[in-house]
C-alpha cells in the first residue's frame, strides 16, 4: 500500500478537516475517531507521511518513534483508562483491513472489549 497524500489523515494534519484533538506534539496527533467502537476510541498517528508501524520502524527517526509511543500512554493518561485497562490495535494492509493508508494506532477502552480475535479452527 503507497502512501496516499490525500488521505484523510494527512487531511487532519493539514487542517482540511477538524478533529476532536486529544493530545499533541511536535511528531503525533491523537483525536477521538468519528465511529467509535467502546466508550474511549481514539487514534494516535505520527505526523510524518508513513503507511504502516513496518514503514514507520524502518524510516522514522528515534525521535519520531519515541514521541508516538508517549503519546498512546499519555492518551491513556488523560482519558483514564490506565486503571481499568486499554487495548491499543494498528492495522497494516489488506489482511489487517487497513482502511487508512497513515499509520494510525488506535486505543479503546471505557468498557470490557472482550477477546481480540476469534480463534482460527
Amino acid at each position: 500500500m503507497a502512501y496516499d497524500p490525500n488521505n484523510i489523515f494527512a487531511k487532519i494534519l493539514r487542517g482540511e478537516i477538524p478533529a476532536k484533538r486529544v493530545h499533541e506534539t511536535e511528531h503525533s496527533l491523537a483525536f477521538h475517531d468519528i465511529r467509535p467502537l467502546a466508550p474511549v476510541h481514539v487514534l494516535v498517528i505520527p505526523k510524518g507521511a508513513y503507511v504502516s508501524m513496518e514503514d514507520f520502524s524502518a524510516k522514522a527517526s528515534a525521535a519520531e518513534i519515541a514521541d508516538l509511543f508517549q503519546a498512546v500512554g499519555e492518551v491513556a493518561r488523560k482519558l483514564g483508562v490506565v486503571e481499568s485497562g486499554y487495548r491499543i490495535l494498528a492495522n497494516a494492509g489488506a489482511d489487517a483491513r487497513q482502511e487508512v493508508p497513515h499509520l494510525h494506532i488506535h486505543v479503546f477502552g471505557g468498557r470490557p472489549l472482550g477477546p481480540m480475535l476469534q480463534r482460527a479452527e
